[in-house]
């Protein structure tokens, strides 16, 4: 009850993180519940470092049980600013999964779709981009009509090789390059102009071998090259730009909108690919779509983990004006297992390369938590790749 208004005032109650092991991977699922029997589900998007996230989340809960659920931003603001050393992405995505989970929460208790909390939608159907590849320029070329002829418009292509190690782990970025350039100059010349043809390089590259790479192709095969190299430089971003003219997407991997601010205001990248799980949830992403907005940079959202991140993205999407494509790792020529229907009985609809705004109150998704807590967590490592003279490189 308010001392002042005499209001009857709803607490979170408790605060909950389940790491679990779904398909191939783990995903940290967290639920906020309050006093008067509603709750909310988020998730963390920092794969691989889930227990650490974790303890992150049960710090957060040890000030905020007791709290008024609604006061979503100054929750944010609270959970970024008192440790006295401001966020980090282990930091940040502990606030994602409670960012999101709280607004889950007023979506259900409004009786309201969360695309609402956040301005209303802009769109019925959020646009897909596909995945996929193949050991040849055959399978690739086959499984990229596939999904064409299955109406995916939109088409990242990994990356070729010409050589195969003994190791599983080694890996030579150089040894990529003039098989992925020629595999795309002829995937173009197949598929024609229409499909949208992009790659994920994985920050795998230099900039010399970036430049290398673009260079090797006509002007126009590519529409875009996602994280070709590490985002800590962004002058290193602003160098490769005056070498190649092929657009960027990057920022899967930013904390926070000061992560972002120099990439947008700078022209570095062309699509933002922010991640609602890693950014700061819906409080913060909000924010980055703005400051993209004022540059004309379309969203580009990252979304490789479970029904609860694609469900806050698809929100996201919906509420945004400046959208492109989202990513989504259930098509056709892919499935990453991620989707488990026990685990998560009601989930994001998908109709071909489109997924359906869910109109349910808060996300539309729900968790099975007692299914959750008789999974084994399992570590999992993202591979340690070396060079093929014992150096280590990027995955």
């Amino acid at each position: 009850m308010d001392e002042i208004t005499g209001e009857c005032i709803v607490r979170i109650s408790d605060i909950k993180p389940f790491p679990t092991w779904v398909g191939n991977r783990n995903q940290l699922i967290v639920k906020v519940e309050t006093d008067d029997g509603f709750h909310g589900w988020g998730e963390s998007g920092l794969s691989g470092r889930e227990l650490a996230v974790a303890g992150a989340v049960s710090h957060y809960r040890e000030f905020l049980v007791g709290r008024d659920p609604r006061q979503i931003s100054r929750h944010w603001q609270e959970m970024y600013r008192s440790q006295y050393f401001e966020g980090g992405r282990v930091l940040t995505a502990a606030i994602s999964a409670i960012d999101i989970a709280l607004h889950d929460i007023m979506g259900r208790v409004l009786g309201v779709p969360v695309y609402q909390l956040l301005g209303g939608k802009q769109r019925d159907r959020i646009p897909c981009f596909a995945t996929t590849g193949g050991a040849s320029f055959d399978d690739a070329l086959a499984n990229c009509r596939k999904l064409i002829d299955k109406g995916w418009e939109v088409l990242r292509v990994g990356a070729a090789s010409r050589r195969t190690y003994e190791e599983p782990d080694t890996y030579e970025p150089r040894d990529t390059i003039g098989a992925t350039a020629e595999q795309f100059i002829q995937l173009r010349e197949a598929l024609g102009s229409d499909p949208v043809l992009g790659i994920d390089y994985h920050h795998k590259l230099s900039v010399a071998e970036t430049a290398s790479f673009c260079q090797r192709m006509p002007s126009g095969t590519l529409d875009f090259i996602e994280e070709p190299i590490r985002d800590e430089c962004p002058e290193a971003y602003e160098s490769l730009r005056t070498m190649v003219d092929v657009p960027f997407a990057i920022g899967e991997e930013f904390a926070s909108k000061w992560q972002f601010q120099p990439y947008l205001e700078r022209g570095i990248t062309q699509f933002a690919r922010l991640d609602v799980c890693n950014v700061g949830g819906f409080t913060e992403a909000m924010k980055v779509a703005s400051l993209a907005e004022t540059h004309y940079i379309d969203l580009m959202p990252h979304n490789p983990l479970g029904p609860i991140c694609t469900a806050a993205s698809v929100h996201f999407s919906a509420a945004v004006p400046n959208f492109s494509w989202l990513e989504h790792r259930v098509s056709p020529g892919e499935d990453i297992m991620s989707q488990d229907q026990e685990l998560f009985p009601t989930q994001v609809e998908q109709e071909g390369a489109m997924l359906v705004v869910p109109e349910a109150p808060g996300l539309g998704v729900e968790f099975n938590e007692e299914l959750a807590q008789q999974q084994e967590f399992k570590y999992w490592e993202a591979p340690h790749l070396q060079r093929p003279d014992g150096s280590y490189t990027n995955w």
